[in-house]
């Protein structure tokens, strides 16, 4: 199979790179300053063993590719706010011997939050999700770091809504060759729930700064106890902590990097790229939008979900919101909730 890494930054180029480091056939899609690097000098993918370097074909969309093969799998790596313009493109482009990318082929969603998998299923026939447990960085054009050891990231990987297949399982076996584990389950979405609360924590780390602060912890617990009260009003199943350790143990530890600065999350990297956007609204939104349909108030998600698009659409720096006054205005927020 070849693989069309829709959007190779964090996620996509380092599973892009590890796939063609294991033999795969690869080609990314990137645009801008990134792709533009990744055109001149290749892929450079930092993790524990060193640079690697990879020159890959590089393509802005299928137009540059030609008719897509009926062997190739599109793996959707971009942010989730940019899905809709991702599908629109992709959807329709041919593939040989009749048909559409829509109609024929595999679309593996690798994204974070829940809604990527559905906005996909409107268009697309065969669509996998990904529950992506990935610590990876990109902020400078052509370069991607990610520091997991032994593995490189863990991966679950089923079928959307639900159910696997023999699809699922050959994506996989190329996955366990190329620095993954990549767990094939009939129940994906219990496990992308659960990192759906690991990363409403993203928003506080990328207004407010990396983790650490005492301060900043406790407010978390807040932010997470919130979400998983919305998910236990709705009747959504998702994974506990204890069975996430068993299955991910210490298999993806994180260590230092020559060269590599530790960074945030991906909404920290956004706002460090002065990427524009943020997915917030996929993330802490998904959690309002799931307690308005509930009744389950969401002050503190709401608090970081507004946070978070102004630091994007205003350009300002990641963490440039001191914990103190963002704790206040999360106590504001809950007051204002339940006087009203």
């Amino acid at each position: 199979m070849r693989y069309v890494i829709i959007g190779a930054g964090a996620v996509g180029g380092t599973v892009g790179g590890r796939l063609a480091e294991s033999g795969q056939e690869v080609v990314l899609v990137a645009r801008g300053a990134h792709g533009a690097a990744l055109r001149a000098r290749g892929l450079r993918l930092r993790v524990p063993q060193g640079e690697l370097s990879y020159r890959l074909p590089v393509v802005a969309g299928p137009d540059e590719l030609g008719a897509l093969r009926a062997d190739d799998v599109l793996v959707l790596a971009v942010k989730t706010q940019d899905s809709e313009a991702a599908l629109d493109i992709w959807g329709p482009a041919p593939v040989e011997g009749g048909g559409t990318a829509a109609e024929r082929l595999p679309l593996v969603c690798a994204q974070n939050g829940v809604e990527g998998p559905r906005l996909a299923l409107r268009r697309f026939r065969h669509v996998y999700a990904v529950c992506v447990w990935l610590p990876s960085t990109h902020v400078e054009p052509g370069v991607v770091s990610a520091a997991g050891a032994p593995l490189t990231g863990i991966l679950h990987l089923g079928r959307y809504p639900h159910g696997t297949d023999d699809t699922a399982r050959r994506i996989a076996a190329d996955l366990e060759k190329a620095h993954f584990e990549a767990p094939v389950v009939p129940d994906v979405a219990r496990w992308q729930y659960a990192k759906l609360l690991s990363n409403l924590g993203n928003a506080l780390e990328a207004v407010s700064g990396l983790g650490g602060d005492p301060q900043a912890e406790a407010l978390f617990r807040r932010v997470r106890a919130e979400g998983e009260a919305v998910l236990d009003a709705a009747g959504i199943p998702y994974t506990g902590a204890e069975e996430q350790r068993a299955v991910r143990g210490d298999k993806v530890t994180l260590v230092p990097l020559d060269g590599v600065t530790h960074g945030g999350g991906s909404s920290w990297q956004s706002l460090s790229r002065g990427a524009g956007t943020i997915e917030a609204d996929y993330l802490n939104g998904e959690i309002a939008l799931l307690g308005r349909l509930h009744g389950v108030p969401t002050p503190l998600n709401e608090l970081l979900q507004r946070l978070a698009n102004e630091f994007a659409r205003e350009g300002r720096a990641p963490g440039s919101l001191p914990v103190a006054e963002l704790e206040r205005l999360a106590d504001a927020a809950v007051a204002f909730v339940q006087e009203t």
